[in-house]
């Protein structure tokens, strides 16, 4: 495995710490990014913290337990037997060697990046923060916000004036931003060979925090600095945004032409160079792509800039659950049907397959405009049993056993979750509407694809 090239002094010693696993490692947020990372230090031998202020996932985790599909209680259990322990109790900031903070940034009401979470964070640990502690950002946020927001707060909040250090042998806590790349649901790919990209507040902090993450992960990439670290997170997603507003207006127009767009996106994937093939759908889902097009936008408007590009890919994407229910609509309609009064089931609530993951998810959408068209919703998800609170209010719904499939006038299919039996579900159903080309290779007079 490559080593990070560390710097004299207290980099040294860090250095020496992380090899011989006495550094003690603190992640504050156990969540789709916290847990996760966790688990990868706590089979490195590393003794691991996990905080959270949901007493819930703290009591879970002490217990052995997992909340997150994915992560069997298995891996907990092995980790709580290599001294991995969950705590509410932020004083233990103290004990760490270094803090990775994996919390959430959503939007608000008016579409503005929250970091709420994030200050939050920082008013929590910078009272217990020690000279030659490493403080990683790890959260996805707009450039310059490891150095205009969480260093500042850092430093006021601590008692003993600590400032940020800039090299190995000034005084001081080392600062850096390292974007999560977690992809729920992908299995073909190992969490260790995914490269990491740091930027630290200084070569020093960028020489810790490679020499922390090298010994867990196959290859780091420094990079100058945090906001260099911040924007490369950003031009991930919103490559991807970009891309999959291409294809889903794309899918419109060939569908007012007769064209299968899947057909084409197959075709045209066979060219060795030159084309990614992206997939349309009924919108997007997940905490990165949906929300990073927003910060970016947002801090952009402080340099005087308009963003025009992806904020119409935003615009587009974010359409795509009104053009799905406008499709039911038609769907129905040529069926003699109206959709007011009429029950339709939605099939996957997740923003994606087999994750149990809700956040931003266009089912959520989709069944909020198909109730406020009159429509009498109900769901079905594998991973959720019951769901409270949806985009814009409350749902409070619980899932609907397929066996009542011939009891609806229409199912939706949101989220292409491998467990459903699609050939069974178009042989059961009156009338099938497919938004994730899951019936692939299913021909029928009570299907249709959108």
């Amino acid at each position: 495995m490559p080593r990070a090239v560390i710097s004299p002094d207290r980099t040294a010693d860090f250095a020496r710490r992380l090899e011989s696993r006495q550094a003690r490692i603190g992640i504050v947020g156990m969540g789709y990014v916290g847990l996760p990372l966790a688990l990868l230090f706590s089979d490195a031998r590393f003794c691991v913290t996990g905080f959270d202020i949901d007493p819930r996932k703290v009591t879970m985790l002490n217990h052995g337990d997992s909340y997150i599909v994915r992560i069997p209680s298995s891996e907990i259990q092995h980790a709580r037997e290599s001294g991995f322990s969950a705590t509410g109790d932020f004083a233990q900031i103290g004990a760490m060697d270094a803090v990775i903070i994996c919390v959430p940034t959503p939007l608000d009401e008016h579409q503005e990046p929250d970091l709420g979470y994030i200050k939050g964070t920082a008013s929590s640990i910078a009272p217990y923060i020690h000279d030659g502690q490493l403080i990683v950002l790890e959260s996805t946020t707009y450039p310059g916000t490891t150095e205009e927001v969480l260093v500042p707060l850092l430093k006021e909040g601590n008692p003993a004036g600590l400032e940020v250090a800039r090299d190995s042998s000034s005084p001081g806590f080392y600062v850096a931003f390292s974007p999560e790349r977690e992809d729920p649901g992908n299995d073909r790919i190992e969490r260790r060979d995914i490269p990491k990209v740091v930027g630290g507040c200084g070569a020093a902090a960028c020489d810790l925090a490679c020499a922390m993450y090298g010994a867990i992960f196959i290859r780091t990439v420094p990079v100058s600095s945090p906001s260099i670290a911040e924007m490369t997170k950003l031009l991930e997603n919103i490559y991807r945004c970009v891309n999959i507003a291409l294809v889903n207006e794309l899918k419109q127009l060939c569908m007012r032409m007769g064209i299968d767009i899947i057909e084409v996106i197959e075709a045209a994937k066979t060219k060795p160079f030159g084309f990614q093939a992206f997939y349309p759908g009924p919108g997007l889902g997940g905490h990165c792509i949906p929300i990073d097009p927003f910060y970016l936008s947002w801090k952009a408007k402080e340099f005087d800039f308009h963003t025009r590009f992806i904020e119409l890919a935003g615009q587009i994407n974010d359409g795509m659950p009104y053009f799905v229910v406008e499709n039911i609509i038609e769907a129905m309609s040529q069926r003699g049907k109206a959709l007011f009064g009429s029950r339709v089931l939605v099939l996957g609530l997740a923003y994606k397959r087999d994750v149990d993951d809700l956040r931003e998810s266009p089912s959520l959408t989709i069944i909020e405009l198909l109730k406020n068209r009159g429509a009498l919703v109900e769901y079905n998800d594998p991973f959720f049993s019951t769901v409270g609170r949806g985009r814009k209010y409350a749902l409070n719904m619980t899932s609907t056993s397929l066996d009542k499939i011939r009891e609806f006038d229409c199912v939706v299919i949101v989220t292409d979750h491998s467990q459903y039996d699609y050939r069974s579900i178009v042989a059961n159903a009156k009338l099938v509407v497919d938004t994730r080309n899951a019936t692939k290779g299913i021909n029928a007079s009570n299907l249709v694809r959108c």
